[in-house]
């Protein structure tokens, strides 16, 4: 296991369905021992939650996990965190883990903030002085210094969560296991705790991260697993592994749209000129969208609108082919019978990180706005950011940079003049 921080090998965790006979009374078990009641319980049989997993994680490698509800990625941290055992292979971890896997994981309700910071430094086996030595650089991060002496019973679920990663982030733990548990906390946060975390890599820690944000996945780690029904799917790169995953939760990471059929103008075709594999594009690199279109003498300007989205469903911008919308000095010039091609070229490092959805509106908007053809997400990819050179996000030392789209200006600066410090 030499640089191996983490390995695991064939593991596998059974549980099983229904009630479990383990909770009857003797009394409950006689009388059921031949019923028809305990058959069906005992026919409601099992369930893998996890089926033959193998990977190593390297001493310092931030590693991502994902794939959808039910994969099996809180058992595997659960498993490492040695919360639940195995039912066969193994896992080991070498030295000190910390892990936030659910609100109030390692916090005892009826104690104070303070009280648990110090708990949970014991519990990692850290001294008491090694754990004052930490406690105020932990306070700020979580900022509850008002509600440091209240019992944790009573904070919300955001400061809940603000203090134990806190906690986990800052004590000493070789290894550090994360849970979608992120989820409850403000965005501020959520990119406070992601460059915590890049600094806690930077700095030789161990990393698991589980999270459902494709986004965060990619900025974070190089590697990702991608889980599905117990079994691993694939170990590789971040980003195609967040395409693949993509594919699964969206019924296909889909680059190229066959139109369907029906009368009039109508989108025949599109595709997306993606440059990773699978439905992957490099954030780095100029996207080429591409819409066939087929028209059928309207009498109209027929012309090709595309707009994009995020995961959650929310629009990034709009463009619309407005060379085809052109009305001449007579009135309308009508669009031609036939098919046309309509491309859209965008520069890169525009879009931010994540899945992004594209869906295309034929139509015209002379002398009103009239829809002939709308197709929502035609086109389904994701834009993949390493932080290799190119990107803004190389040159801010991989920072994580708030907003849905990261368009490119161009800043100048010149010095004024005057006396110079």
């Amino acid at each position: 296991m030499e640089n191996k921080a983490i390995s695991v090998h064939n593991l596998s965790k059974r549980y099983r369905l229904g009630r479990d006979s383990a909770y009857l009374t003797l009394v409950e078990e006689m009388r059921g021992f031949w019923s028809r009641d305990r058959k069906s319980r005992e026919g409601r049989g099992e369930v893998l939650a996890l089926r033959g997993v193998t990977f190593d994680v390297e001493e310092g490698e931030v590693l991502g996990v994902i794939g959808r509800n039910g994969s099996g990625k809180s058992t595997l941290l659960k498993v490492l965190a040695g919360i639940t055992l195995p039912s066969s292979g193994r896992a080991e971890v070498r030295g000190r883990c910390a892990s936030l896997l659910e609100v109030g994981t390692g916090f005892h309700g009826e104690l104070t903030g303070r009280e648990n910071i110090f708990l949970n430094g014991a519990i990692l086996g850290m001294s008491r002085s090694d754990v004052r030595r930490r406690f105020d650089e932990i306070v700020a991060f979580a900022e509850v210094e008002r509600f440091l002496d209240t019992p944790v019973k009573r904070y919300s679920s955001g400061m809940y969560m603000r203090l134990a990663f806190a906690v986990a982030a800052h004590l000493s733990a070789d290894v550090l296991l994360v849970d979608e548990v992120l989820a409850v906390g403000d965005a501020a946060f959520q990119r406070k705790c992601l460059d915590k975390m890049r600094e806690l890599a930077s700095g030789g820690r161990t990393l698991l991260f589980v999270s459902h944000n494709m986004s965060a996945i990619t900025t974070l780690c190089r590697r990702a697993l991608l889980l599905e029904a117990g079994e691993l799917l694939g170990a590789g790169d971040a980003g195609e592994m967040a395409s693949k995953n993509l594919a699964a939760s969206w019924g296909g990471g889909r680059t190229v749209y066959e139109g369907h059929s029906q009368g009039g103008a109508r989108l025949l075709g599109a595709r997306a000129l993606v440059s990773g594999p699978g439905a992957s594009h490099d954030i780095r690199e100029p996207l080429v969208l591409e819409a066939d279109v087929e028209m059928a003498g309207c009498g109209m300007p027929v012309t090709c609108q595309a707009w994009f989205e995020d995961e959650w469903g929310n629009t990034l911008f709009s463009s619309v082919d407005t060379s085809a919308a052109q009305v001449g000095q007579g009135g309308p010039e009508e669009s031609p019978s036939g098919i046309m091609r309509h491309r859209l070229r965008i520069p890169g490092n525009h879009f931010a990180e994540g899945p992004i959805r594209v869906g295309f509106d034929i139509c015209s908007f002379w002398p009103r706005y009239q829809s002939f053809d709308v197709v929502d997400g035609a086109l389904r990819f994701v834009i993949i950011d390493n932080c290799d050179p190119g990107s803004i996000r190389h040159t801010l030392n991989g920072s994580t940079i708030s907003g849905v789209i990261r368009p490119q200006f161009l800043w100048e600066r010149e010095p004024l003049p005057g006396p110079q410090p």
